[in-house]
C-alpha cells in the first residue's frame, strides 16, 4: 500500500497501555527514540499490536511542529532532537526536512514561521507531535 503520508517511521512496540476506549503504544524507533502512539483498542486488537510488534510510525507532514529552544511544560509527548537538512519555502508554506537517529521527519509549517526561527541546513531543532496524531502501520 502506498500513502500520501511522508513521516513513515519504522520501530518496535515496547508497551501497549489499554483503556476502556483507547490505548497507549510505546514504540521504539530503530534510532533509539521512543514515540508514544494514542490508538483505539479496536486498532490494537486489528494490527494485533503487543511488544515485539513491528510498526511503523505514520504523522502527517502538518501534525509536526519544530522548536528552537528549550521544550518544556508542554503536554506533548513526543519530542525528538534532529538537525534540519533541508528547507523548501514557498509564498506561504514551508517543507523543512529533519535529520533524526534513524531517519528524517518532515514538517510542513508557515514560510513566517521559517523566518521566525531563523531555520537552515544545519539548525538544531526538536520535532514535536502529538501522541494523538501517530497513526501505526504493520506488515
Amino acid at each position: 500500500m502506498s500513502l500520501s503520508i511522508r513521516n513513515q517511521i519504522p520501530g518496535t512496540v515496547t508497551s501497549v497501555t489499554a483503556g476502556e476506549a483507547m490505548a497507549t503504544v510505546r514504540i521504539r524507533l530503530d534510532g533509539g527514540q521512543d514515540v508514544t502512539a494514542a490508538i483505539t483498542l479496536d486498532a490494537v486488537r486489528d494490527l494485533g499490536l503487543a511488544a515485539g510488534s513491528t510498526v511503523r510510525a505514520l504523522v502527517k507532514a502538518t501534525e509536526v511542529a519544530l522548536a528552537t529552544g528549550p521544550v518544556e511544560g508542554l503536554s506533548i509527548r513526543n519530542r525528538l532532537p534532529g538537525t534540519v537538512l533541508e528547507v523548501a519555502a514557498g509564498a506561504a508554506m514551508a517543507s523543512v526536512r529533519v535529520s533524526v537517529d534513524g531517519g528524517e521527519v518532515t514538517a510542513a509549517i508557515t514560510k513566517d514561521a521559517v523566518g521566525e526561527l531563523g531555520l537552515a541546513a544545519g539548525s538544531a531543532v526538536t520535532v514535536l507531535f502529538k501522541s494523538t496524531e501517530v497513526s501505526l502501520a504493520t506488515g
